[in-house]
């Protein structure tokens, strides 16, 4: 670590590569409520937030473990389902009367077409005005999970085993992959017509 008279220790977060405080700032001087986009290895997690002088509070939030409840049998931390979960988190602001929101993506690195932007895509179908350019946004057919399926087709046309290997967690709680999209647009209309409580 660097030392010298001119030399300040970093906030804790900062040094613990959590938090970038400059980037921050400037989401709070919005004066917007944040969209907040967090994901893990297999989970993605959104969240609607205020910034309060006592810290952050939580208006609304989703996260992708809930959408097995609701009938999901695909993965939890690909494309559609951080679509879903952006429009379950999306559903639940507009219930508490968020209209608009800033989205947060921590310190992820701004990928075109990502899990981040995908579930931006499901907060701004919900119906939450999140400033963004469409061009970043995944296409329909990522979003729908048609590039899983797609590889669905061909992993079974290398052999029943290879199948089996990459899509065992699939077929384990009944879903065939190649069948991704038309499950998808089942439960993005199933969460459209959610009734979700103030």
């Amino acid at each position: 670590m660097a030392n010298g008279p001119r030399y300040s220790v970093p906030f804790r977060r900062r040094r613990e590569g959590k938090t970038d405080y400059k980037l921050r700032l400037g989401l709070i001087r919005s004066g917007k409520p944040r969209a907040i986009v967090r994901i893990s290895n297999r989970y993605v997690y959104v969240q609607i937030a205020e910034s309060r002088p006592g810290g952050d509070t939580v208006t609304a939030s989703a996260s992708s473990k809930e959408l097995a409840g609701l009938g999901w049998k695909a993965g939890t931390g690909n494309i559609p389902s951080a679509y879903l979960t952006g429009a379950l988190a999306g559903k639940r602001g507009l219930a508490k009367g968020v209209t608009e929101a800033i989205l947060d993506i921590g310190l992820r690195s701004s990928t075109k077409g990502s899990r981040l932007y995908a579930a931006l895509k499901g907060l701004a179908d919900a119906g939450l005005k999140v400033p963004h350019s469409e061009d970043i946004l995944p296409s329909g057919e990522r979003v729908e999970g048609g590039h899983i399926a797609g590889f669905a087709k061909s992993s079974m046309a290398q052999g029943a085993e290879t199948y089996r290997k990459r899509f065992g967690g699939y077929l384990r709680r009944g879903l065939k992959p190649e069948e991704l999209t038309a499950h998808f647009g089942q439960l993005r209309e199933q969460i459209r017509s959610m009734k979700v409580e103030a």
